[in-house]
């Protein structure tokens, strides 16, 4: 177990080094791990969006969508998880129709899993996750992973790049995030017990892929939730890192939470107020 962990965590490195620059680490093509890009407003949606669970089956695959969450209070978030929902559902179909063509897969038919559940519901800010895999061959499904912060008052999305107008900001952001990441890995691989040398490479190359999903701008913070404070209000985020952003598969969906007060001194004016403390 201990060769194939630092195996996998090698093999990842090489990918992680082949990323782009400025652009999230994890694969574009196969995962979401970006909020939704355009907000949302009253005038852009219909009046009221239904949002019924799919179950379909079909030889070549196997869709199942839930909504856990109220569709009639907030009709126009109703219809940005629809909106994200039909993409996946689409992007399924058509890799499936592959299947049916000359050396198409002749393996177990693909699958898309996906629920939407609410996180927060407030007056200033409504919170619901969407989480789920799509599978398209391969060892396993790709993850599907999104996070919609809706301000009722507002009718809008709120995105990271709107919290956080400034270099500064994420600067300060990705180090407090990138510190909780690295002690984490340190306490994982403490409780291997490795050989002194083995563990410092295993350290060395899961290091990279964390600074490497992290860097200082939106585009690597795009997903996250409100954690709620006492008062009623935010009392910080925390972020979620889908599965090769931040590590290896086998590592799944990482999170850290960031409090209030280490985000006020850079959360734009306007923002501040939903803060406990601001």
């Amino acid at each position: 177990m201990k060769q194939l962990l630092m195996l996998s965590l090698l093999g990842l490195a090489v990918l992680a080094g082949c990323k782009r620059e400025g652009e999230p680490a994890a694969p574009a093509t196969t995962t979401t791990t970006t909020a939704p890009a355009t907000p949302a407003t009253a005038a852009d949606v219909p009046v009221a969006v239904e949002l019924k669970d799919v179950s379909e089956s079909t030889p070549d695959y196997i869709i199942g969508i839930s909504y856990q969450v109220p569709a009639g209070q907030h009709p126009a978030l109703a219809a940005e998880l629809k909106k994200f929902a039909d993409a996946a559902r689409a992007d399924l179909i058509e890799a499936a129709k592959s299947r049916s063509q000359p050396g198409g897969a002749t393996s177990a038919p693909y699958d898309l899993s996906l629920s939407f559940t609410e996180l927060m519901n407030t007056p200033s800010v409504v919170a619901v996750a969407a989480d789920g895999s799509s599978y398209t061959g391969g060892a396993h499904g790709a993850p599907l992973i999104a996070r919609f912060v809706w301000l009722p008052q507002q009718q809008r999305l709120l995105t990271a790049r709107e919290l956080v107008r400034d270099d500064k900001g994420w600067a300060a952001i990705s180090g407090y995030v990138r510190e909780q990441l690295h002690s984490a890995l340190s306490q994982r691989v403490d409780a291997d017990d490795l050989p002194a040398e083995e563990r410092a490479e295993v350290v060395k190359n899961a290091s990279r892929m964390i600074d490497d999903g992290t860097e200082p701008a939106p585009t690597d913070f795009a997903l996250f939730e409100p954690m709620a404070a006492p008062d009623g209000k935010l009392g910080g985020l925390r972020f979620v890192f889908a599965p090769y952003q931040v590590g290896p598969y086998s590592d799944g969906t990482q999170t850290v939470e960031v409090p209030a007060d280490v985000l006020l001194p850079f959360v734009a004016p306007e923002y501040r107020t939903l803060f406990s403390g601001g």
